[in-house]
């Protein structure tokens, strides 16, 4: 039977060791990570160019969970379409991580991140979704183990922590993260916290998504981000087999080499996919503020192109209720957009039931 896990506080006595050799790696990812951050700081509106992202983070946060829905598939049902229950449980996962993300950014821009934000974080990823049953906001006080689905506890690959030592883990967790060591780079730091975090696996539920979350809002903390909006689930996603092997060295024999070198190859790869997606929604979001103004010839041309990037896909009825306009006057500008091959009708419009538009270059963009 494996043992159950006891980490060592951070950061690990042996990291002067660790970053040996990795030191080149560690000046990439902030160079990249410092060019996507100046881009986000040069717009004027990075929250509604960072939203698509944003949903997109939050589709492959919850995939790896087990979550089969798309980001295409949140807006749409957040524009009134039905869906089967399993879907629909799937979309509120998804619509849970990002309305986390929503709140724990508005938190740190007065706090530090903190066990009592750790725990609101929690209650509301599991609110309403499966996984509620199981202490949403409240830290475990039962052991518990990873390894094939349905395996007794002898039987596990890795056993967390006892919940016995649970509360001085999760301290010492708290204190590293408010601690603000000059010597210790950021990036570094953040890779201690999401491996320490998953490790210590504090909650019957929801550690990944959380440990995840952690990432940028610890980046957003420190100031190597001007707000939480670096999402590497992607990576993660897409590495999952050695990523869960790294860690598992961190446990078996205290290599946090390998699991920082991943880390920072992470931080390098997804900044550089952002830096560029960011980029080309810039470019789609200037090109279409022209466009949908001359389009339109109306003062409202940039609340209805803010509109589209916000909700990609939305009832008819939703631009009329957000610009505060008459029906007559927002089916006129949806009119002139189709026509402009700027916005598709997936769905007309059927009695009292609204059309059903997409905004097709930003999909194709973040899709």
């Amino acid at each position: 039977m494996v043992k159950p896990y006891d980490p060592e506080p951070l950061p690990p006595e042996s990291l002067p060791n660790d970053l040996i050799g990795l030191t080149a790696l560690v000046g990439r990812a902030n160079a990249v990570l410092s060019r996507y951050d100046g881009l986000l700081e040069s717009v004027s509106n990075p929250e509604i160019l960072l939203s698509p992202l944003i949903t997109k983070e939050a589709e492959l946060s919850s995939r790896i969970e087990g979550t089969v829905a798309t980001a295409n598939e949140v807006y749409e049902a957040q524009a009134g379409t039905d869906f089967e229950p399993e879907k629909k449980a799937d979309i509120e996962e998804i619509l849970n991580y990002r309305h986390t993300l929503s709140l724990a950014a508005d938190v740190i821009k007065e706090h530090p991140i903190s066990l009592q934000l750790i725990r609101m974080m929690h209650a509301q990823l599991m609110k309403g979704v499966r996984g509620q049953d199981k202490n949403p906001g409240k830290f475990r006080d039962t052991q518990n183990w990873i390894g094939p689905k349905g395996c007794t506890i002898d039987e596990a690959t890795y056993i967390p922590p006892s919940p016995l030592k649970l509360h001085d883990h999760l301290e010492s967790l708290e204190s590293f993260l408010q601690r603000q060591d000059p010597n210790l780079d950021p990036i570094v730091n953040a890779a201690l916290l999401h491996a320490q975090f998953e490790l210590i696996h504090p909650f019957v539920d929801g550690n990944g998504r959380i440990g995840r979350l952690l990432i940028p809002l610890y980046l957003a903390q420190v100031g190597s981000l001007i707000g939480p909006s670096l999402y590497i689930s992607e990576y993660f996603e897409a590495n999952q087999n050695i990523y869960t092997a790294r860690l598992g060295h961190i446990s078996e024999r205290g290599d946090w080499k390998s699991w920082i070198a991943l880390f920072l190859e992470a931080v390098v790869s997804q900044a550089e996919i952002n830096l560029s997606l960011v980029r080309h929604v810039i470019d789609l979001y200037e090109d279409m503020k022209l466009r949908i103004a001359e389009i339109t010839r109306s003062e409202q041309s940039i609340r209805i192109l803010d509109a589209l990037f916000d909700r990609p896909i939305f009832k008819s009825s939703e631009l009329q209720d957000r610009l505060g306009i008459q029906r007559q006057r927002a089916s006129g500008y949806i009119r002139s957009l189709k026509e402009a091959e700027i916005l598709r009708e997936i769905r007309p419009a059927a009695g009292a039931r609204p059309a059903l538009l997409s905004f097709d270059p930003l999909l194709e963009i973040v899709g």
